[in-house]
């Protein structure tokens, strides 16, 4: 009797260590997110790594973000920035780039001059770096047109890959105009945030978004529960097929040496 009862103790704690293993051997990708408030609205980076949750990569985030922050102001440690100390610090696979909304129109030189200097930082550390292409504001759609050449143009001079969000969410404000995206003038609402959560967790895995809930959690220090989001199951969906239909480029193949 006690033999069996060993038997079956010895068996659970294989079948524990077998699934404990499977998880640790789940590929993780370190990423870390800079930016400004665009960033940080409604917890992107965490929206992102709670995406990956259940996926067979899983999604480790950080972020570096001070509201209307620039690049210059994160490359010259100003307005407490710890970019550079966390560049210097860990290792990661990813640095997303989310410079200031305005910088493409009222300072291009410095857009230029610090994408250039933190591009060329992050690829000595053995890292990718990925541009978010940010998006107009509420009160003049014409900027969008500017800063997409200019996030486009810049990404093909030094090679670096440029998520498209901002053409991505002009997209979604023609085919439903009846939705406000907008949290304000600029920033982006619950539903935008989640967009461009799905547009990264689209580039890092290429997994499909079918699986992926309009319901999204996180943990909090004690274990419990945090919702990140409460889309309704119909916005969810329109979001993940306008997200597939726009062939978001993988980050590992457009990296591939």
């Amino acid at each position: 009797m006690n033999f069996y009862k060993l038997s079956f103790v010895t068996i659970v704690l294989l079948l524990f260590s077998f699934e404990v293993k499977c998880q640790t051997q789940k590929d993780t990708l370190n990423v870390l997110f800079v930016g400004n408030s665009f960033t940080y609205y409604y917890n992107l980076p965490q929206m992102v790594q709670s995406m990956s949750e259940g996926g067979n990569t899983f999604i480790k985030t950080r972020q570096s973000t001070v509201g209307g922050s620039s690049l210059k102001d994160h490359w010259l440690e100003t307005r407490n920035t710890k970019t550079r100390e966390l560049l210097d610090n860990f290792n990661w696979d990813y640095v997303v780039f989310n410079n200031h909304s305005l910088v493409t129109i009222n300072d291009f030189d410095n857009f230029v001059k610090y994408t250039k200097l933190f591009d060329a930082l992050v690829k000595t550390k053995g890292a990718k770096p990925i541009l978010m292409m940010t998006w107009p504001y509420l009160s003049n759609p014409l900027m969008q047109e500017h800063i997409s050449k200019s996030y486009i143009d810049i990404g093909r001079e030094l090679n670096t890959l440029v998520l498209p969000v901002g053409d991505v969410f002009v997209k979604a404000r023609k085919l439903r105009p009846d939705v406000n995206f907008y949290a304000d003038n600029k920033h982006p609402t619950e539903d935008f945030t989640y967009l461009i959560a799905l547009i990264f967790y689209k580039s890092f895995t290429q997994n499909s978004l079918d699986q992926i809930s309009h319901r999204l959690i996180t943990k909090d220090i004690y274990g419990e529960k945090t919702y990140l989001s409460f889309l309704s199951k119909e916005m969810s969906l329109f979001l993940k097929q306008l997200v597939e239909e726009n062939n978001i480029v993988a980050a590992e193949d457009f990296y591939k040496d």
